[in-house]
C-alpha cells in the first residue's frame, strides 16, 4: 500500500509538473530570468516532497503549493506582456559591461562577474581578443550579447556586392562511429559513396567521430582523437 501511494504521488508530481510548464511555454527553459529560476527551483523542490510524501494531506498541500506558484508564474508572464515598467522590475534590464574599450568594474560587480568571466564568454563567442569587441552586454536573461568593432565585423554579401548562397543547415550522416542510415539518405547519398569518399580523405569509419555533409555535397570528417590537449592558455 506504502509503495503503491509512493508511485500515485510521484506519477501525480510528473505529470502537473508537465502541466506548469506547458502552461508557463518554452520561455521558462530558453530565457531563464532571475524570477523564473526561483520559481523553477520552488515548484521542483515541491514536487520532490511530493513525490515522498506519505499522505493524502500531503500530497494535497503540495499540489496546491505547486498550482500557486504555477499560476503566480503565469500570471506575472501575462502582466510583463502587457507593461514595460513591471517587466523590468521582475526580468531585469540589459546592463553594459564594455564599451568600446572601456571595462565597467562596477557593472561586472553588480552582475556578479569577474574579468575572467567575461573572457571566457567572449572566446565561446568567438573573441579571442577583446580589443575586437565595441560593445559587451549583460542580457537579463544571464547571457552577454557582443557587437564587434566595425573592422572585425564580418562583411555581408551585400557588403561584397555578391550573390549570396542560400542557407542550408548540414546534415550529419556519421556520429559516434556509426551511420545515421535516415540522414544519409537525406543527404541524397548512399553507404557506398560514403565509404568511398572518407577512403579518399583517408579514413575509415571506425576512425570517424563526426562526419557532416553540406548544401554542396562535401563530407567534412572528425576523427577521434587519441591525445588530450592539456594545454591551458587562458589561465
Amino acid at each position: 500500500m506504502f509503495l503503491l501511494k509512493a508511485f500515485i504521488a510521484a506519477l501525480s508530481s510528473a505529470v502537473i509538473m508537465f502541466g506548469i510548464a506547458k502552461l508557463l511555454g518554452n520561455k521558462q527553459i530558453s530565457e531563464l530570468n532571475m524570477f523564473d529560476y526561483i520559481n523553477g527551483i520552488t515548484i521542483g523542490s515541491i514536487a520532490a516532497e511530493m513525490s515522498t510524501s506519505t499522505s493524502m494531506k500531503e500530497v494535497s498541500i503540495a499540489i496546491m503549493a505547486m498550482l500557486v506558484y504555477g499560476l503566480i508564474g503565469l500570471v506575472i508572464s501575462i502582466i510583463t506582456m502587457k507593461s514595460i515598467r513591471c517587466r523590468r522590475f521582475f526580468s531585469g534590464k540589459a546592463l553594459i559591461l564594455m564599451e568600446r574599450g572601456k571595462l565597467y568594474e562596477k557593472n561586472l560587480k553588480q552582475a556578479k562577474l569577474d574579468v575572467d568571466d567575461l573572457l571566457t564568454k567572449a572566446r565561446i563567442n568567438g573573441y579571442f581578443d577583446i580589443s575586437q569587441i565595441a560593445y559587451a552586454i549583460l542580457e537579463n536573461n544571464g547571457e552577454i550579447s557582443f557587437l564587434p568593432v566595425a573592422q572585425n565585423a564580418p562583411p555581408t554579401a551585400q557588403d561584397l556586392n555578391v550573390q549570396a548562397q542560400k542557407e542550408s543547415l548540414c546534415i550529419n550522416i556519421v556520429m559516434d562511429g556509426k551511420i545515421l542510415d535516415k540522414n544519409l539518405k537525406l543527404s541524397g547519398n548512399d553507404k557506398q559513396w560514403l565509404s568511398k569518399t572518407m577512403s579518399e580523405q583517408g579514413f575509415a569509419l571506425k576512425e570517424v567521430f563526426l562526419a557532416t555533409v553540406d548544401i554542396n555535397n562535401s563530407l567534412v570528417v572528425f576523427p577521434y582523437q587519441q591525445n588530450k590537449n592539456e594545454r591551458n592558455y587562458f589561465s
